[in-house]
């Protein structure tokens, strides 16, 4: 009789663990915490930052703002790294999973040059260039001068004179 009861304690074992795996595998869109658009921790969630941060700085409130910035922009690069981090842990094994922590990336990236360019107009508006342009030197170097973001970047350091050439796109005059 104790062989029986192993195997039935087995075989309740096994039938639970086939069953549950895939129970666990769909969770809730109320469970999936970091999904969450507002606070959770993904790129929607920085745009929400972003967006309080721009409504700081209508209203005047620039220490808000700063802060908002601040906090977008370490969440952005937070998301960039653990996003590439994953996505070259599955190269090789499956091409969807790095292609769209790839894109995740770019998304992520690209928030962190849209908050370095708002941290660098608000630096500039309280009359504090000289912080300013470590941020904006970043965003010409992760966009690149070929870019929007990098090009606006750029021209706020002409405008800022720190630098003294104008950049007119890909020609060398």
């Amino acid at each position: 009789m104790g062989c029986r009861s192993l195997l039935a304690a087995t075989a309740l074992l096994a039938t639970f663990g086939l069953t549950s795996a895939p129970a666990l595998a769909q969770a809730t869109a109320s469970e999936r915490v970091l999904a969450q658009e507002q606070t959770g921790f993904n790129t929607s969630s920085v745009r929400a930052m972003i967006a309080r941060g721009d409504a700081s700085v209508a209203s005047g409130d620039l220490g808000t703002a700063r802060q908002q910035y601040d906090k977008a922009r370490e969440e952005a690069k937070q998301l960039q790294q653990f996003y590439r981090g994953l996505g070259g842990a599955f190269r090789g094994l499956d091409a969807r999973i790095p292609r769209e922590m790839d894109t995740k990336g770019r998304e992520a990236l690209g928030l962190l040059a849209e908050v370095n360019l708002r941290l660098a107009a608000l630096f500039r508006r309280e009359n504090n260039p000289k912080v300013a342009v470590p941020l904006l030197v970043e965003v010409v170097k992760l966009m690149t001068p070929t870019q929007p973001q990098g090009q606006k970047a750029y021209q706020s350091l002409l405008e800022l004179g720190f630098v003294d050439t104008e950049f007119k796109g890909g020609s060398a005059n």
